[in-house]
């Protein structure tokens, strides 16, 4: 199903999400809350995919931070139904900041039911306060930065990552 879903840019990043009974609102559909945590969950993934666990970001006592996020709500879904997530590191300074883009997929027809984006800045875990990327996030991140202007047209628009 991989091959077949038009994905926004290139080469995603995917993890597998399904709606469980908890995730379901009173709107009988999947709480919009939860796609944020699945979107935490496929950025952590693409980190550690990437070379870069929540013990590295400790022991250099550097993070990520999420400094805005934007979540674009397309279709519902519903309890049970099968859904890729798929994320990209799209821009970054080389210095303080990226930007990493969410495309969430229904898996029976290949229907995008969320965008979002994350404008990430690196802080220094103790402080709290913006420092540059250490050599370890540059060598990890910036290769896997992808080219936007390849992307297939999709409209992609104080937590660690």
């Amino acid at each position: 199903m991989l091959d077949s879903i038009r994905w926004d840019y290139p080469d995603p990043h995917t993890i597998r999400c399904m709606p469980a009974a908890a995730d379901i609102d009173g709107l009988n559909h999947t709480n919009n809350g939860v796609y944020v945590r699945w979107c935490q969950d496929a950025g952590w993934s693409h980190s550690q995919a990437l070379g870069l666990s929540l013990q590295d970001y400790q022991a250099l006592d550097r993070a990520m931070a999420i400094r805005r996020g934007e979540y674009d709500y397309l279709l519902a879904t519903s309890l049970g139904e099968s859904l890729l997530l798929a994320t990209w590191l799209v821009a970054s300074d080389k210095l303080m900041t990226m930007e990493r883009r969410f495309q969430l997929v229904r898996e029976r027809d290949g229907a995008t039911v969320l965008r979002g984006r994350w404008d990430l800045v690196c802080i220094e875990i103790s402080s709290g306060r913006p420092r540059r990327m250490p050599p370890a996030f540059t060598a990890a991140y910036l290769p896997a930065l992808v080219d936007v202007d390849r992307g297939a047209g999709g409209g992609g628009p104080n937590v660690f990552i």
